[in-house]
């Protein structure tokens, strides 16, 4: 159980790529609500795999988030546990060059996790 209400209801959402577009929506209009329910820490030791496997990716959009409009970031959200072993790309059919290029342009908040978007694709944060 991921115990952050506005995650769990993310996760719940039955479309991945419609939830992290909800988040993303969430993140640009700097919902307060969403972003004070961040500072409360999320159990991971709690969460199953599959919200594990979520709260990375959303991990690592939130923190970039954070970090461009100059937020703290709760500890929580640098958990060791959210971070993938292989390279995870959300990017539908994509080439190993453009992995690559992922990869190397990708911002830290990304990188550390070992997950990589579009940049382009999530602009509106």
């Amino acid at each position: 159980m991921i115990g952050n209400k506005y995650l769990q209801a993310l996760f719940d959402y039955p479309d991945e790529d419609t939830s992290f577009n909800q988040l993303i929506e969430i993140l640009k209009y700097k919902d307060i609500k969403f972003i004070n329910s961040l500072k409360k820490p999320v159990n991971i030791d709690l969460c199953n795999d599959k919200e594990i496997k979520y709260l990375t990716k959303a991990s690592a959009l939130i923190d970039y988030y954070l970090q461009t409009n100059n937020i703290e970031v709760p500890d929580w959200i640098r958990n060791e546990k959210l971070r993938f072993d292989r390279p995870y790309y959300h990017t539908k059919r994509i080439s190993d060059f453009e992995k690559f290029k992922l990869q190397y342009t990708n911002p830290s908040p990304f990188k550390a996790r070992n997950v990589y978007f579009d940049l382009d694709s999530i602009k509106r944060v």
